[in-house]
């Protein structure tokens, strides 16, 4: 579940920087209220921690296809 929505805001954080760098269009200020905003500055630190959390993934030993019998 926290992987998930660590995910999820990682991907709004790309689709962000990505605006940010074709269209210098900053989406997160523009629908809370400018950069230094209360808000915006929520999200961004969100979506920070959020790809901390995701950078643990590439280090998680775990696979999830496998299916374990408790015979």
């Amino acid at each position: 579940m926290l992987d998930k929505l660590a995910l999820t805001l990682v991907i709004i954080g790309g689709i962000n920087w990505g605006s940010i760098g074709i269209f210098q269009f900053d989406l997160v200020a523009w629908i809370c209220g400018g950069q230094t905003g209360v808000v915006s500055r929520i999200i961004y630190t969100l979506v920070g921690l959020a790809a901390i959390w995701c950078f643990s993934l590439l280090f998680r030993d775990r696979d999830d296809n496998v299916i374990v019998n408790n015979v």
